[in-house]
């Protein structure tokens, strides 16, 4: 009899212990999973609190991941604050100098009637070069406060770099460089086409003034799965190795830039490319000259 029951206790204490076991530890999973909803809804841009007045290892981790959650907000509302407050500098900039460009723009008008075109064209060249700056920053602008508004479209790639070639037709003439856009099948993107066709002729523009006269722009485009690639390369003499990390930095001028730019247009295009899930990178190719290839992913 003592040993039957010393059999039957042991029996109960393993059953009291095999089920205190799975409690302890069906508790421990609704508690992960508790937390494992907040993090998700937090990662999603959803707020919400964390409510358990247990006092146990496992709440010290809670109270520790909500102090970390409650902090990262903290940092990111003061710098969306930031941004927004340079942008909106920004912004007042390139407002401001409206004002100097119109009269300046009005006095080259009157100075070409008095004097001749001659005597007016290196003032109304900078003008042009003002002009361009002011409407780059109103644009560096909305693209910081998060105002650009692109209508995206299931759009041809060969329409789109065709028409960005089209547009640059007068900088073909005056460089002696040739735009190439063959037609390389039906294949379309989802992009905003005037904001997309902008950036494409910054890549364009760039590579023609890098480029020897007499040489030539290529254009190429391809499709996977995955993504669109869009490749645009010149016959010039390449990147600088050191230019290549921070050619799309704002107004980084390479060391073999010419005086015409001011550093905005990759950087601009970067931005508008990588707003519709796509990305940029630049490289010199083995036969000499310059390389943007461009991804649009699907997903």
């Amino acid at each position: 009899m003592i040993v039957w029951g010393f059999i039957l206790g042991l029996l109960t204490g393993g059953m009291l212990l095999f089920f205190s076991f799975l409690y302890w530890r069906r508790k421990m999973s609704v508690r992960i999973e508790t937390l494992t909803a907040y993090l998700e809804k937090i990662n999603t841009g959803g707020q919400g609190m964390l409510f358990d007045f247990s006092e146990d290892a496992f709440s010290k981790l809670q109270d520790e991941i909500y102090k970390t959650v409650t902090t990262l907000y903290q940092t990111r509302d003061a710098a969306l604050a930031a941004r927004n407050c340079f942008a909106e500098n920004l912004a007042n900039i390139a407002h401001q100098m409206k004002t100097p460009i119109s009269a300046i723009s009005l006095s080259v008008q009157m100075a070409k009637e008095a004097l001749g075109e001659s005597c007016a064209l290196g003032i109304e060249r900078q003008v042009n070069r003002l002009t361009y700056l002011e409407e780059a920053l109103l644009l560096l602008a909305r693209i910081d406060a998060g105002t650009l508004a692109l209508e995206r479209k299931q759009t041809d790639v060969f329409t789109l770099l065709s028409l960005a070639a089209d547009n640059l037709q007068e900088l073909s003439v005056q460089t002696g460089v040739l735009l190439d856009v063959p037609e390389m099948g039906g294949t379309d993107i989802c992009v905003d086409l005037e904001w997309t066709m902008e950036a494409v002729m910054n890549l364009m523009k760039n590579c023609m003034e890098a480029a020897w006269a007499g040489t030539t722009v290529h254009c190429s485009y391809e499709e996977n799965p995955l993504y669109t690639q869009i490749r645009i390369w010149d016959e010039g003499q390449g990147f600088a190795k050191e230019d290549i990390p921070r050619l799309f930095e704002r107004f980084y001028r390479g060391r073999q830039a010419k005086d015409t730019g001011i550093g905005i247009g990759l950087s601009i295009a970067k931005a508008i490319i990588e707003m519709q899930n796509g990305i940029i990178r630049a490289y010199n190719i083995p036969e000499n000259g310059a390389c943007f290839e461009i991804r649009f992913y699907s997903h």
